[in-house]
Order: structure tokens, then sequence, then C-alpha cells
């Protein structure tokens, strides 16, 4: 993948995961607070705890960070593939963001 390709399809997950943000704060009692500074977003939750996604550029991954540990996510076969064979990034939010909310959250690309 080239940096452009890569950039492109970074940014539409970073995109996407905003729009999921406000989706869900407007359909739902849910506050997550989403808080982006250029390819990184910050979720922080009602009981204050976070999720960090960021872009990690030179390495063609973008990197969540959630209490349940840190992962890394590829491209691979048209989805952001964890690197450890952990599954798909928006299923991983998706739990990771569940269970820091103590919510049934949704995310999805």
């Amino acid at each position: 993948m080239t940096d452009p390709e890569f950039m492109d399809r970074a940014e539409t997950l970073l995109k996407a995961v905003e729009q999921c943000c406000d989706r869900i704060n407007d359909d739902s009692d849910a506050d997550v607070d989403n808080q982006r500074v250029g390819g990184m977003i910050t979720l922080t939750f009602a009981n204050r705890s976070q999720i960090i996604i960021n872009l990690q550029k030179p390495l063609h991954e973008v990197w969540m960070a959630a209490k349940s540990g840190g992962y890394h996510y590829r491209w691979v076969d048209g989805q952001w593939q964890d690197t450890k064979g952990q599954g798909e990034f928006f299923a991983a939010l998706t739990s990771n963001a569940s269970a820091q909310s103590g919510l049934a959250l949704v995310f999805t690309a």
C-alpha cells in the first residue's frame, strides 16, 4: 500500500468513528465526547475513561488504546485487521467502547 492509499483509508476510518459518535449521541442517552487532533481521536465516556485511536503513518497502521490494552491494525482484504489476529477494528471498538461505557454502543465502518 502506498502512503496516499493508507492516508485515504485511514481518513475514512477516522471519519467513520466521528460519525458513529455523533449518531450514538443523537440516538441514545450515551455521552461519548470525541476530540480529534490531526490523526488522533480521543473518545471520552461519561465515566471519564478513554479510548485513543491514532495513525502510525510510517507503519501504515492504526493503533487503538483502550482499558483492555493496545491494538495495532493493518488494512488486509478490505478491512482493518488486528496484526495479532484478534479481529476487525470496528468490532473491537464496539466491544471496548461498550465495556468502558457500560452501554451497548455500536461502531461501524
